[in-house]
């Protein structure tokens, strides 16, 4: 398989992987909110991320956030503005530090800009977006936006940014770069017989 393949193929998984997290696995972490709910596909997009730079991060959330919000029972639209906007700046600006600087400093730093800076847009996108979608007061969204939106989207952008931290290095080495799954112990073995 070419270097050009196995990258569109594993965009490709990772993309359907985000739409299946968005779709499955979702419930809301603030009583007060319920509409707001946490779902773990933005782990997928940062893999993607870090893995391929920001402009395949931003594909992956384009392409799985339309195919939940218009394929898979989604908040059509409205849900896909605000997911993109959501985990597209999560994923631009996690992946423009993590290219400028690779390391695993650089990875805890982008992910770190980027929960907070897309716990930031979502108070500006819920105050010019969800009023006309949603047909609610600007008052009445505004009241939320620090009590109820900006703690929310820091606490779903740093869940997924801690999944991604934890797990980023063992997917790329066998997902991205396709080493096997064996031991050192192992491997060891067998060139010694």
């Amino acid at each position: 398989m070419s270097p050009k393949t196995k990258k569109l193929t594993t965009i490709a998984m990772l993309t359907a992987i985000s739409a299946v997290l968005i779709t499955l696995v979702h419930f809301p972490i603030f009583p007060a909110a319920p509409f707001l709910q946490y779902d773990p596909a933005d782990a997928a997009i940062l893999i993607g991320t870090f893995a391929f730079g920001p402009l395949a991060g931003l594909s992956i959330t384009i392409i799985a956030s339309a195919i939940q919000a218009f394929l898979l029972g989604g908040d059509g639209m409205y849900g896909f503005l605000m997911h993109v906007i959501a985990s597209g700046t999560l994923a631009l600006v996690a992946g423009l530090i993590y290219c400028a600087l690779h390391t695993r400093t650089g990875a805890f730093i982008g992910l770190l800009a980027g929960s907070l800076a897309m716990g930031l847009t979502m108070m500006a996108a819920n105050h010019f977006i969800t009023p006309y979608f949603m047909g609610a007061p600007t008052e009445m969204v505004d009241a939320m936006l620090i009590p109820v939106v900006l703690p929310f989207n820091l606490l779903k952008a740093g869940i997924n940014s801690i999944i991604t931290f934890l797990v980023y290095k063992t997917v790329s080495r066998h997902i991205i770069h396709g080493e096997g799954w064996e031991t050192k112990a192992s491997k060891k073995i067998s060139s010694e017989t």
